[in-house]
């Protein structure tokens, strides 16, 4: 059967198209190998006399560019006309740069640009264009010396020049200073280099264009360690000598991303330490992209590895409750006591304690509630004092002068609704609060208001998704996978219990009845989160999945089916444009 539900937009939508960075393949690129003969070595003083350029894809010429340029100014020094063979009297009767220039920005669209000291030919032609006043693309640059120096050490060679690397890797057509032959022994030797990056896992233009040379050698020694692992969705774990887990990742090929670790476009300081400690990788295979990441969020929250900085330490997550005194006031706190003792469930959970508090002197600031420490009882009431803040009206309780418990409770009756998931009072007295403001040119206290009054909307939010999705027994769901077949899922309780793919939907009802009896056992949450909880990390990921997946079939808790309330904190957020707008935790 088919359950509806209705859902609010969410951050996490489509997230399996962009679970792994695929990149460009070298081969799928256009580039256009560039080369000048100029006046002199300063563009915007000196000119260029000489054009020549080579288009290539996958490996095989598919047009040629060349053009000698007469000057306008400049004069062809004897040294130069020496060097490059080019005299006056060969660009007599040639075009002008403002006649070529076009010609060549047209040859060179949507390609990728190259060239050997590309700053140099790059250069020029980005000043002729400023001159002209022509549009310059500022296309994709890649310099085959950086390239050289990169993959081809001292030891090989004793200098990255043209000449010297066309020798080195015996190149065809031998440089002579003249713009077309330049271009065409460029050309082979880019070929050649990709060749050596090839070896080393670099295989796309982005990992290409971002090589740095920081700490490669080192990772190029441990590139072993890649060797063996599948290509195929699953969990990776970098482990030292004795075998504690040092990261943990997730990617839908893991053989591709762990060989991108050492590779020359792995530039983070973190990583390169990481795999310098690093001895073995174990893998753990999945059914698909989305077991991947689960996997990888119950692993980092179990094992604390050292250089993971996500989904690390739920015992950190801050939570803002009530507390349990004659006259409730608010706190920021994480342990599972004080989540038991509130008189209101608790609004969280906050990754960070700062935003957290910020939140709740917000809430303060909103709502007639007690902000003092100090601790009333019936015994002790008559003899309260009222606190600093009573004496600026900012203390409610008994130091605006009430004694009733009672009534101090229904004085807040609107934050305990607040509290229970009903948010418009928060989102009227917030409004209120920020037109005040900004008409006494508090602008930027308006502001913290607006930043605080989201965080709570979309943690509220994200809460009740959380909530929403642990309250069905069970779920099953498809979506289409990254390359082809159905990735299948059995979510209990907001847990994924099981993980599978088939080839075709026709087998879909087989799968599951085998993923049914074999996947695991969820209780059903108690009534209050725990501190230590890292599941609604997991619940709202799957939230995020199901959002682009057909709900095959459920046993939904008391008829209900997966839904949220009308007038929720998914309400609120949606009408306050709360979601999407950065991560509350």
């Amino acid at each position: 059967m088919t359950v509806p539900f209705d859902r609010a937009p969410s951050a996490l939508q489509n997230t399996q198209l962009s679970f792994d960075s695929l990149g460009t393949p070298l081969s799928d690129v256009t580039f256009v190998i560039v080369d000048l003969e100029t006046t002199g070595t300063r563009a915007g003083q000196s000119e260029i006399t000489e054009i020549g350029a080579v288009k290539t894809r996958g490996g095989e010429v598919i047009g040629e560019f060349q053009s000698l340029v007469k000057p306008e100014q400049s004069v062809i020094s004897p040294f130069v006309a020496r060097l490059t063979g080019i005299t006056h009297a060969m660009v007599d009767d040639a075009p002008s740069i403002a006649a070529v220039l076009p010609s060549f920005l047209e040859f060179s669209i949507g390609a990728v640009l190259v060239a050997h000291n590309a700053p140099f030919d790059i250069g020029f032609l980005r000043s002729a264009c400023e001159r002209l006043d022509y549009h310059w693309p500022a296309p994709t640059v890649l310099d085959t010396v950086t390239l050289a120096r990169r993959v081809v050490g001292r030891d090989e060679v004793r200098n990255h020049k043209l000449s010297t690397l066309a020798a080195h890797f015996g190149t065809q057509v031998a440089p002579d200073h003249r713009a077309l032959s330049d271009a065409r022994a460029t050309g082979e030797l880019l070929h050649h280099l990709f060749e050596r990056f090839g070896g080393y896992g670099v295989t796309t233009l982005e990992e290409l264009s971002t090589v740095r040379q920081s700490g490669w050698a080192k990772r190029q020694a441990k590139s072993h360690l890649a060797k063996g692992v599948p290509a195929e969705p699953g969990v990776y774990m970098f482990l030292d000598g004795t075998r504690r887990v040092l990261y943990i990742g997730k990617s839908g090929n893991m053989a591709r991303r762990v060989r991108g670790y050492f590779n020359a476009s792995e530039n983070r300081g973190r990583m390169a330490e990481m795999i310098t400690a690093a001895q073995e990788i174990s893998c753990l295979p999945c059914a698909h992209a989305l077991e991947a990441e689960v996997r990888e969020i119950r692993l980092i929250g179990e094992l604390a590895p050292p250089y993971n900085r996500r989904s690390k330490n739920p015992e950190r997550n801050s939570w803002i409750v009530l507390s349990d005194d004659l006259f409730p006031r608010l706190s920021v706190a994480r342990s599972d006591s004080a989540l038991e003792r509130s008189p209101a469930p608790p609004l969280g959970p906050f990754r960070s304690r700062k935003r957290a508090q910020a939140v709740k002197e917000l809430l303060d600031t909103l709502y007639p509630v007690k902000r003092c420490t100090t601790k009333v009882t019936k015994r002790s009431l008559g003899e309260h004092r009222p606190c600093v803040s009573a004496q600026v009206g900012q203390c409610g309780g008994p130091c605006a002068g009430i004694t009733d418990p009672d009534a101090y409770r229904e004085s807040i009756a609107d934050l305990f609704d607040l509290l229970g998931d009903d948010l418009s009072s928060l989102q009227r007295f917030g409004a209120e609060r920020m037109q005040r403001l900004a008409g006494e040119a508090r602008f930027e206290t308006a502001a913290e208001v607006r930043d605080a009054l989201r965080s709570a909307v979309t943690t509220a939010a994200r809460a009740e998704d959380v909530a929403g999705l642990r309250a069905v027994p069970e779920m099953l769901a498809a979506a289409p996978g990254f390359e082809s077949g159905w990735d299948l899922a059995v979510i209990r309780h907001g847990r994924l219990a099981g993980a599978g793919h088939v080839t075709a939907r026709s087998g879909m009802a087989e799968a599951f009845a085998a993923l049914r009896s074999t996947a695991e056992w969820v209780p059903a949450p108690g009534p209050l989160p725990r501190s230590t909880d890292s599941l609604p990390e997991e619940t709202r990921l799957l939230v995020g999945w199901l959002e682009t997946a057909e709900l095959i079939d459920a046993a939904p808790a008391d008829d209900a089916g997966w839904s949220l309330p009308r007038a929720g904190a998914n309400a609120h957020a949606r009408a306050s444009g709360a979601i999407g707008l950065g991560d509350a935790m």
